[in-house]
Parts: C-alpha cells; sequence; structure tokens
C-alpha cells in the first residue's frame, strides 16, 4: 500500500512513508541471507549534476554488484515520458557515486539499528 500523502499545510504533495514502513521494508530486504548493504549514502553534488542534466525530470536507481561483490546503485536520468536518459555523447550518463553501507553508515539511525 502506498503511503503517498497529501500536505494540506503547505499545500503540496510530497511521497512519504512512515518511519514503520521503512523499517519494515528495511527489514524485508535484510531477511535475505544474500543482502548485506543497508543503505547508499548519495553525495548532495552527485544528486544535484544528475539533476541539472538536459530532460531531467525524474532519476531511476538500479540495484548492481561490480566485479568484487560490492552492492551498487546505479542512477540515471529519466525524461518526462519516463523513458532512461542514457547516451554519452548528449552529457547522459550512468552515474555510480552512491557510497554503501556498511562503510558509509550512521550506527544511530532508527533504519540501522533493525535486527
Amino acid at each position: 500500500m502506498s503511503e503517498k500523502t497529501t500536505t494540506e499545510k503547505i499545500g503540496i504533495e510530497e511521497n512519504v512513508i512512515s518511519l514503520e514502513t521503512a523499517q519494515q521494508w528495511a527489514t524485508n530486504w535484510r531477511s535475505n541471507p544474500e543482502n548485506t548493504v543497508k543503505a547508499h549514502l548519495i553525495p548532495q553534488i552527485d544528486i544535484t549534476q544528475l539533476l541539472n542534466e538536459k530532460d531531467v525530470q525524474d532519476v531511476r536507481a538500479y540495484i548492481g554488484v561490480d566485479e568484487d561483490g560490492v552492492n551498487k546503485l546505479m542512477l540515471v536520468g529519466v525524461d518526462a515520458k519516463g523513458n532512461d536518459l542514457i547516451n554519452e555523447d548528449a552529457g547522459q550518463y550512468i552515474y555510480d557515486f552512491t557510497l554503501p553501507c556498511p562503510n558509509t553508515c550512521n550506527i544511530t539511525s532508527p533504519l540501522y539499528t533493525l535486527k
């Protein structure tokens, strides 16, 4: 079930989920013994760079594992029609600038401390 809500007080729509839902989703991911990554840190400058590419309306994330077995979150720009914008000649790239947790964790986060 989606928890997309409308914030009447400020008159904008926000896509948010509750902490409880986030914790359940994180628990679901972690219950798979093959999964070792708990989160990905995405530097602000890199998100800004991606969003500034021509025709980018949204961002899509793809999950992968590199040749060393490190989990990766690959991000691409998406146009208004929902198409991935991947064209190096046009300056539309696949970004791999995320840093996986473990190694970049906030160990006091209520999402990190789940069992």
